[in-house]
C-alpha cells in the first residue's frame, strides 16, 4: 500500500463498492495523521499563519482537480486547514480517498 502516491484516482460510479472495515483499518495505517470516523477520513493541518494555510489549501485544490477527487475543505482559526475525504457517489470510502490522503500528506 505504500505505493498509493503513485496511483491515480479512478472515476467511481454509484455501484462502486466501498471498502470493508478490514481494508479501512489497513489503509488508515499508511496515511499518518488521518483518522477514520463515520464513513470519512479527516485530518487537520496546522500552519504558522493564514498565508501558509492558504497556500496549502490552494495546493490541495489543484491536486483535487488533477485527480478528479475533491475533499471537503475548511480553513479555521486562521491557520488550520481541515480536510475530509469520502467518495460522495457511494456514500463511503474507496481507495481513491486513501490515494488522495497520501498525496495530500506529500504536499506538506
Amino acid at each position: 500500500m505504500n505505493e498509493l502516491s503513485q496511483r491515480k484516482c479512478v472515476p467511481c460510479r454509484g455501484d462502486t463498492p466501498t471498502l470493508s472495515a478490514e481494508a479501512i483499518s489497513e489503509y488508515i495505517k499508511v496515511v499518518p495523521g488521518w483518522s477514520f470516523q463515520g464513513g470519512v477520513i479527516d485530518k487537520t493541518f496546522f500552519f504558522k499563519n493564514f498565508k501558509q494555510a492558504l497556500i496549502f489549501f490552494n495546493k490541495v485544490a489543484v491536486l483535487a482537480e488533477e485527480e478528479g477527487h475533491h475533499p471537503n475543505m475548511c480553513i479555521h482559526d486562521y491557520k488550520k486547514v481541515k480536510l475530509t475525504l469520502t467518495t460522495h457517489v457511494v456514500y463511503g470510502l474507496t481507495e481513491n480517498d486513501f490515494v488522495m490522503a497520501t498525496k495530500i500528506n506529500e504536499l506538506e
